[in-house]
């Protein structure tokens, strides 16, 4: 996958007798990390904001004091701020987002669809084919290229060296993001999208009829064992990660369906991998054997009418239709909806055309 970045820990610096665990959201691998730390029975007092420095070598002052003001520092269950100082024994929890890494981000005059801005964050409503940042094979023409441009034109202001990308969603799929502008709107809202506090949903066609007009899909996701290009359910929970996808139907079409999707969990082509394992594969999505007609009649009429539908939407049918979350600054909830792209909006024609006549 073209969006692909490792996780951005140096595992070095961390002392394994006091880091129990690191926790990743795969939907968003490499944009924030979330240590749980026990402090050592020999630990001296010291401000926690030092504390966390020497843990983190490659965290800055700053992010680490806008990391305590967005409440993302936790000792033994309750926020505290940067003056804290740890004693052995404490519990700590801590949540830090981190903007995509790369070489060189180059600003490029890129045409973005921005639907709201302030001084904190910005909300794009994302093109399908755009991919979300540089990484392997896309080093340029990305949604952070054009809003590093976006940003200098503007005189941007930001304590961020970087675009602040708090969550991602794939080259083809299109819909909402909110990107941070600062370092303090970076780490409030990444605990937002960690804690799956945010209203997402999501609109997808799939192959079929499914049979219920509401349901959830259960089992873990992880690599397919033979192509490292899929994800794979596991059911049995005999490898992956926990995954859960709930949806509702919005509208048949007797060999398709349009479908709304709520993810409880997040996973790597979470929505795709789940729907391609109940026999529901996304519509036109070539990398899970979804562009190809999979239910319908073999007559070369309908054949023909899927190879036209295919060219009207040659990307596979997912799109980010909502966003809502908490603002950094004024604590008011934000919501946005991005209305259905119009290469969805044409097949939908298309196939209640097809279905009256």
């Amino acid at each position: 996958m073209s969006e692909d970045n490792e996780d951005f820990l140096d595992e070095e610096l961390l002392d394994s007798h006091s880091i129990e665990n690191i926790d990743i959201d795969e939907e968003n691998k490499g944009l924030y990390e979330h240590l749980n730390i026990t402090v050592d029975s020999k630990q001296e007092p010291l401000r926690i904001d030092k504390f966390l420095l020497i843990y983190r070598q490659n965290s800055s002052r700053n992010k680490i004091s806008q990391t305590c003001r967005a409440g993302n520092v936790v000792v033994n269950g309750t926020p505290v701020k940067q003056n804290y100082r740890v004693k052995p024994g404490d519990q700590i929890s801590v949540l830090l987002a981190h903007p995509p890494r790369a070489n060189v981000i180059i600003p490029q005059d890129i045409p973005v669809n921005i639907i709201y801005e302030d001084d904190d964050l910005v909300v794009v409503d994302k093109e399908a084919g755009m991919v979300v940042h540089p990484g392997h094979g896309n080093w340029d023409g990305t949604l952070v290229n054009a809003l590093a441009f976006h940003f200098e034109k503007n005189g941007a202001k930001s304590d961020l060296d970087r675009v602040g990308l708090v969550h991602r969603i794939d080259k083809d799929t299109s819909g909402l993001l909110v990107i941070a502008k600062n370092e303090y709107a970076l780490s409030f809202l990444a605990k937002q999208f960690f804690n799956r506090t945010t209203k997402r949903l999501y609109w997808a066609f799939v192959w079929g009829n499914p049979q219920d007009d509401e349901g959830t899909i259960r089992g873990h996701i992880g690599r397919h064992p033979k192509n490292r290009m899929q994800m794979s359910v596991y059911e049995d929970g005999s490898h992956g990660k926990h995954a859960v996808t709930h949806y509702k139907v919005l509208e048949r079409f007797k060999y398709m369906t349009w479908v709304e999707c709520k993810l409880e969990t997040g996973r790597t082509h979470q929505i795709r991998a789940h729907f391609k394992h109940i026999g529901h594969t996304l519509f036109n999505d070539e990398r899970y054997e979804g562009h190809t007609p999979l239910r319908g009649v073999n007559l070369p009429k309908y054949k023909q009418f899927i190879k036209n539908v295919f060219e009207i939407l040659p990307r596979h049918a997912l799109h980010a239709h909502t966003l809502g979350f908490i603002h950094p600054t004024t604590k008011k909830e934000l919501y946005f909806e991005s209305p259905m792209p119009k290469d969805m909006a044409d097949a939908v024609k298309k196939w209640r055309n097809y279905l009256e006549n």
